[in-house]
């Protein structure tokens, strides 16, 4: 089993070699669909498995797309990260869609649309506390 430090290392390493495959390795036209980038990449304590997470911007279609895109590019990116990581076994790779930044979005909507109906029934209460005193 690897420290956590090595598998904060390898994690990294992995992180960082992917997105240079995403800039300029991946030749499928189905990863360009939507702008992805690698938000994380959760390796397993013995260094056998590889969650990358995905972050894809564009509509649904383009983000169903682009994620079968990268299920077909598991195997290359595994040999890949065999050729240039010097690692004793390369890691299963899998690929998982980070749908965290829609959920923050969400949640900052919601945030407005309660912080706007405030202001709103607010300004209401102080109107009605002004006609209640010129009366």
């Amino acid at each position: 089993m690897a420290t956590s430090r090595r598998v904060a290392r390898v994690s990294a390493s992995i992180k960082r070699e992917v997105s240079q495959m995403l800039i300029n390795g991946i030749k499928d036209d189905r990863v360009g669909a939507g702008m992805v980038s690698i938000t994380d990449v959760d390796v397993a304590g013995d260094l056998q498995h590889a969650k990358i997470f995905v972050s894809i911007y564009g509509t649904d279609e383009a983000k169903a797309e682009t994620m079968a895109g990268l299920k077909a590019a598991q195997g290359y990116v595994r040999r890949e990260l065999g050729q240039r990581m010097k690692l004793r076994r390369t890691p299963e790779v899998t690929f998982k869609e980070d749908r965290s930044f829609d959920l923050a979005t969400d949640v900052l909507n919601v945030l407005n649309q309660i912080s706007a109906e405030r202001q709103a029934s607010d300004s209401l209460a102080a109107q009605d506390l002004g006609d209640v005193e010129e009366a």
